[in-house]
């Protein structure tokens, strides 16, 4: 039996009324097992399955505990860090075959396409549209072992059984603000630390 851990988080930076956070989970735990489980037609068989096989990734069914945004790997770590350095964090947050999978509230993936079209995202030619992933579609996730480097992995776990998952309104901040930054030149030129935890 493998068993699941979190790194624990320490308590973040924040300024009076700003909500507390913590640094990102990078260990799915058994209560973000049970909320990745809880979107899927059986839960208990699902976890099960997971226990059994806890390396392997799943496919999970959209639109009742969460939507996913999904993007290249390089504007999703642009937007993530923006999500962490100067927006409200992230909920959970994966890589899979060099796509980034941002884990949002049901009913994103059917408002944040109106809200940027609204901004007019398809005019900028500097960031590729989002793929979003609502009720009706399913999505693979990384497995809930953590394997290091590869092509599917958490780069922020889940750990929590209800886990705050931002919106459309945050996610359309972030990507086009995102949009709107000068592209990194290199790999070494991305940021992707997480400036507000200090443990």
């Amino acid at each position: 039996m493998t068993t699941l851990t979190t790194a624990h988080g320490c308590t973040a930076l924040h300024a009076p009324g700003e909500r507390t956070r913590t640094a990102p989970a990078t260990h799915v735990t058994p209560q973000g097992a049970a909320w990745l489980a809880s979107a899927s037609a059986h839960p208990r068989r699902t976890l099960a399955l997971w226990e059994a096989r806890p390396g392997l990734p799943a496919t999970l069914p959209c639109g009742s505990a969460f939507d996913v945004v999904n993007v290249p790997l390089v504007l999703g770590r642009r937007v993530l860090d923006l999500l962490w350095a100067e927006g409200p964090g992230s909920g959970p947050v994966g890589v899979h075959r060099g796509r980034m999978l941002l884990f949002a509230a049901p009913g994103t993936a059917h408002r944040l396409p109106a809200l940027l079209a609204w901004e007019e995202w398809g005019a900028s030619r500097s960031a590729p549209a989002p793929l979003c992933h609502g009720r009706g579609d399913a999505v693979t996730v990384p497995p809930l072992a953590a394997g290091g480097p590869g092509p599917s992995r958490w780069l922020v776990a889940p750990d929590a059984r209800e886990p705050w998952l931002p919106g459309p309104e945050a996610l359309l901040w972030a990507f086009v603000r995102a949009a709107r930054t000068a592209a990194p030149t290199g790999p070494g030129d991305i940021d992707f630390s997480f400036r507000r935890s200090s443990c």
